[in-house]
């Protein structure tokens, strides 16, 4: 009797933890299904249609064109051969970039902040973005520089004045 007894409660033990999982298991799946987990904050956010795009940066008033190979371009506000800081539209976004010291001449202006990196020899400038490794520009010229004038840095003033 007491093994019958034994037996009956085990079973009925077992149906009901079955039937709570099973509850337990559709309520889970009901309440994932309806609640939104927000996007990671790396990706981007896609623009409902009609909205307005984020707001580009104004060329600054004074600033040169470099026009590059592959129809890439960008404009540069300072004097190259004297400014500590110049400031680059590359895309829609103004970047200040902090002239560093070069062992080999060229002029370089690189934030480390957002990894953009203009460096500049006598015959060209080239745009580099440390963040992705990538080369965004290469053979940009300055108006001046397509009818044979040398890039504005600093080595072409130091060349003149000698």
């Amino acid at each position: 009797m007491k093994k019958l007894l034994l037996a009956s409660l085990i079973g009925t033990l077992s149906a009901t933890m079955l039937l709570v999982s099973a509850d337990a298991a559709a309520q889970t799946s009901t309440h994932s299904a309806t609640v939104k987990k927000p996007a990671p904050k790396h990706h981007a956010v896609k623009r409902k249609s009609g909205a307005t795009p984020a707001k580009a940066d104004p060329i600054e008033e004074g600033s040169v064109e470099w026009s590059c190979a592959e129809s890439q371009h960008f404009e540069v506000k300072g004097d190259m051969k004297r400014d500590q800081i110049v400031t680059m539209h590359w895309g829609t976004k103004n970047y200040k970039l902090p002239r560093e010291t070069t062992t080999t001449g060229a002029d370089r202006f690189h934030d480390a902040a957002t990894g953009m990196d203009l460096v500049v020899i006598p015959t060209k400038a080239m745009l580099f973005s440390d963040k992705d490794s990538a080369r965004l520009a290469d053979e940009c010229k300055t108006a001046a520089m397509t009818q044979g004038e040398p890039a504005p840095t600093q080595a072409t003033a130091i060349q003149k004045s000698n």
